[in-house]
């Protein structure tokens, strides 16, 4: 029960404190990512998949985690659909990359407990004006690829 505790606490730590590089402090929500702007990010993430022979499904929720937009690729396998949709929301309610949570984990394989979190790379928050309107997930490569389409699709929409 103690280590489990330890564990908990230690994982939180890493996390927060880990995550500082990316955030410089809490990073505030914003209003919704529109429709539109959602629309956009993830069809700069498809550009980069397609350009590199990725088949992705692409999430993009609100700051509250919640799906605004999704699209599927020809031949992405139908785990990558929840899994996309996870890993954009796990970035809009930590406010952090779900990269961060792969590279504590890889660093303490135990250390694994927070609720909802997915340790792999390719959940990126969208942040507008300083804040962070919601989040785009992708999921279908390896975590590295899956996380690469998602930035060319924050970085299309700042």
């Amino acid at each position: 029960m103690r280590s489990a505790m330890f564990a908990s606490f230690a994982v939180a730590a890493a996390v927060t404190f880990g995550a500082q590089a990316y955030a410089q402090g809490p990073m505030m929500y914003g209003p919704e990512v529109s429709l539109d702007t959602a629309k956009r990010a993830a069809a700069a993430a498809a550009a980069e998949a397609k350009k590199n022979n990725w088949p992705l499904a692409i999430s993009v929720v609100g700051p509250s985690g919640h799906l605004v937009y999704f699209e599927r690729m020809e031949n992405t396998q139908f785990a990558s659909i929840r899994i996309s949709e996870h890993k954009a929301r796990v970035a809009a309610t930590y406010r952090r990359p779900t990269k961060v949570f792969a590279d504590v984990i890889k660093a303490n394989p135990a250390l694994l407990s927070l609720d909802d979190v997915i340790a792999s790379p390719g959940g990126i928050p969208i942040v507008q004006g300083g804040k962070i309107v919601g989040a785009i997930g992708c999921s279908g490569a390896t975590g590295d690829q899956d996380h690469q389409a998602c930035q060319a699709g924050a970085d299309a929409v700042k």
